[in-house]
């Protein structure tokens, strides 16, 4: 009797556990050829935007750049930037730090570790250093960005040649633009445990005391804030009805303290403040003697303005008073105290 021939064992192949490598190796292939295309892509794009605001009267400048943060971030840095808009305002740092991740460029974070300048049209530059120095940009596809600025230990020092400039330090600052539903926009300023300073008229309001400031607002017809520089877009902001409704202010000196309950601003044909704001004055008058001695207000009108605030204080030193910005003055009350703020 004859025994059957066996099949041979077939062997197994051993493709099989090579392929979820192959496949890694592709995925990281393809992965790391996008990222240098988002990386080209970045810098034309920048260089593109660069080459469109010069067209429109801007300075913009940098003498370095970089682009990392593979795989999953782009990290721009750039060495020494400088942008100027066309009516004056520049803001520059020797050190630039950008980054945002690949799943998320619509959001950038930026810092300057090395401080920042920024440079006012007629008073001229302040440079700024502090421990923290960053900021955050969103939505920037949209009619209203997102935007956030916080520095802490802050230190401002005018350049020379200068005009001063209010604070010396800060212990914290806070810049807030949020987007808003019916074409709005909140924008919320703050500063925590400034220091002033002038020696004479805030030394004297303030008695060496800290300063303190605070602005909640909604702007109204928000997507009209739009120009080739700040003036142009405050007209057709102005011009397109917008306007600034201040939920909550005040400027605290020391003891003297300043509050907004309510008020609605917007900016004349000559480019000052025009609207009133409903406000609270504590120990209103000395604060308005000191602008007298100091030069900022003419004695006899802080005189005046003195009395009206102290004809209205209660028991506890506080007044109530409008303060009116109409026709390019500013009036506390009845009295005239001076020109209204200039926007641009």
């Amino acid at each position: 009797m004859s025994v059957p021939d066996t099949e041979p064992v077939r062997k197994h192949s051993r493709a099989g556990l090579f392929i979820p490598f192959i496949l890694l190796l592709v995925a990281m292939v393809a992965w790391t050829g996008f990222w240098f295309w988002l990386r080209i892509q970045t810098a034309d794009r920048m260089d593109e935007t660069a080459e469109a605001l010069r067209a429109a009267g801007y300075e913009v400048s940098w003498s370095e750049r970089s682009i990392g943060g593979f795989p999953f971030r782009l990290n721009v840095t750039l060495t020494e930037p400088r942008i100027r808009e066309p009516s004056g305002w520049a803001l520059a740092a020797p050190r630039l730090e950008s980054e945002a991740y690949i799943h998320g460029l619509g959001n950038w974070i930026f810092a300057a570790p090395e401080g920042l300048t920024f440079t006012r049209p007629v008073a001229g530059p302040v440079e700024v250093k502090g421990r923290v120095l960053r900021a955050s940009l969103a939505g920037l596809d949209e009619a209203i960005p997102r935007f956030d600025f916080q520095g802490a230990d802050l230190t401002f020092t005018p350049g020379a040649g200068a005009q001063p400039f209010g604070l010396s330090a800060a212990k914290l600052a806070e810049i807030h633009l949020r987007p808003a539903p019916e074409d709005q926009a909140g924008f919320f300023v703050e500063v925590k445990e400034g220091q002033a300073r002038f020696s004479g008229l805030f030394a004297n309001i303030a008695e060496d005391g800290e300063i303190a400031l605070k602005w909640d607002s909604i702007l109204t017809k928000a997507s009209a804030l739009r120009g080739a520089d700040w003036p142009s877009a405050a007209r057709a902001w102005a011009d397109a009805g917008g306007t600034m409704q201040v939920q909550e202010a005040g400027l605290t000196a020391g003891e003297a303290v300043i509050g907004v309950r309510s008020g609605v601003l917007s900016v004349g044909d000559d480019g000052r403040l025009v609207g009133a704001l409903e406000t609270t004055l504590r120990q209103a008058p000395r604060a308005l003697e000191a602008m007298g001695e100091g030069g900022v207000l003419p004695e006899e009108t802080a005189e005046t303005a003195a009395a009206v605030a102290a004809a209205r204080e209660g028991a506890d030193e506080t007044a109530q008073a409008t303060i009116t910005f109409q026709a390019g003055r500013t009036t506390l009350g009845p009295v005239a105290i001076g020109p209204a703020p200039r926007v641009y």
